[in-house]
This record gives structure tokens, C-alpha cells and sequence, in this order.
């Protein structure tokens, strides 16, 4: 991908045209192609490509108001289940060190009995906390959702507070009791929602594809 930093350090832009990505263009030759809000660019710094509107330097310079986007493409639950699997690998290989730096620590056998039994009670409390700071991020996700390219949003595609993200964790507690059927409930509705998600007013959306 051609570069989109100019010498100066100003930021430009990739633009699709008729479907083809072309530039790099300075802000100014996108105003002069009179560019619309709803138009596709992308940067060195962003992932994906977004709608003029989402980024903040064309709305400042360009002159747009931010756009509510409904979200169209819903992570499916194959994908939300093979995050939860990664995220559990990544905290349990987390916990394992923390259990082997213990056991080099503390020479008596039943202390390291009661620390290993007690960092696996831990460890589903540290996954909901984790849960709720990442998902309520900037990042909107997990580390295992972000390597699969998937986010928790609002029912208009914006970032969710941590209030509303402490109440989703929470109400992942209403898909187990009911024997794990809440989750199932994604393969019944367009949006993939599971009960969490529609009891809390989110979606786990995937990233816009070009």
C-alpha cells in the first residue's frame, strides 16, 4: 500500500473510487474532489477502511457531522465461541506462570496446593473483569476478538460505556442458567444476538468489509 504520510508528517488518504482504492490524496485534493461523507478512506494508521465521517480530522476539515451507521455484518457464533476459547488460553498460560513463579517461591507442598486451587477460582472472576475493560476500550474488544476482527457495540454501532459493559458481563450469568441456550439464541435473530446481548442493547459486529 502506497504510503499516506506526507514529508511533513500530514496525513493522507487512500480513496475508493468506483471500487478500486486510489491516492494517496492530501486532505485539500479531497475536498477538491469534493469527497462525500459516505465515501471510503483509509490512512497508514487505520485497520480498515471507514466512511469520511468516522474520521475525525475529515470531519474537523471537511466539514461533516458524525453519521450513526446501523451496523450490517454480525459475528457469527463460531466466531464468538473461538474467541472465548483464545481468551481462555491467554489468561489460563497467564495464570500458569503466575502458579509456576508461586511454586519456586513457596517450598511447602500444601501452600502450593491451596495457591494453585485458589488461582483457578480467580480465574473466572479475572476473565469477566477482563471482559469489561477490554470491550468497553477503545479496542471495543478482547484480545481473542480483536485477533478475529470482531467488537461489542451499542444497537447503533458506537462504543459501549463500562456501566453498559459491567451489565453485558453480568448478564452472560441469564445464558447459563438457562443451561447455556441464551448463547444459542444467536442462530435465531438476523443480528446474531445472544440473551446477554439483548437484554444489554449490544451486538458483536465484524469489521466493514471492501
Amino acid at each position: 500500500m502506497p504510503s499516506s504520510k506526507l514529508p511533513s508528517g500530514e496525513t493522507n488518504y487512500l480513496l475508493v473510487i468506483n471500487g478500486k482504492p486510489e491516492g494517496p490524496f492530501r486532505v485539500e485534493e479531497l475536498k477538491e474532489r469534493q469527497i462525500k461523507f459516505n465515501d471510503f478512506v483509509r490512512s497508514a494508521d487505520m485497520d480498515d477502511y471507514k466512511e469520511a465521517h468516522e474520521v475525525a480530522q475529515l470531519r474537523e476539515l471537511l466539514g461533516f457531522n458524525a453519521q450513526h451507521i446501523i451496523p450490517q455484518y454480525f459475528a457469527g457464533f463460531d466466531q464468538r465461541l473461538l474467541a472465548s476459547v483464545l481468551d481462555w488460553f491467554m489468561i489460563f498460560c497467564v495464570f500458569i506462570v503466575v502458579a509456576f513463579v508461586a511454586v519456586l517461591i513457596v517450598k511447602d507442598n500444601q501452600t502450593q496446593i491451596i495457591i494453585a486451587f485458589s488461582l483457578l477460582g480467580i480465574m473466572p472472576v479475572v476473565k469477566i473483569i477482563y471482559h469489561i475493560v477490554m470491550e468497553s476500550s477503545v479496542k471495543q474488544a478482547t484480545y481473542g476478538k480483536q485477533m478475529l476482527k470482531i467488537k461489542v457495540c451499542d444497537m447503533q454501532g458506537e462504543r459501549i460505556s463500562l456501566r453498559r459493559s459491567i451489565f453485558r458481563n453480568c448478564a452472560k450469568l441469564l445464558s447459563v442458567l438457562t443451561l447455556f441456550i441464551g448463547y444459542l439464541f444467536s442462530f435465531f435473530n438476523r443480528q446474531q444476538q445472544c440473551l446477554h446481548d439483548m437484554v444489554a442493547g449490544t451486538l458483536v459486529i465484524k469489521d466493514r468489509l471492501i
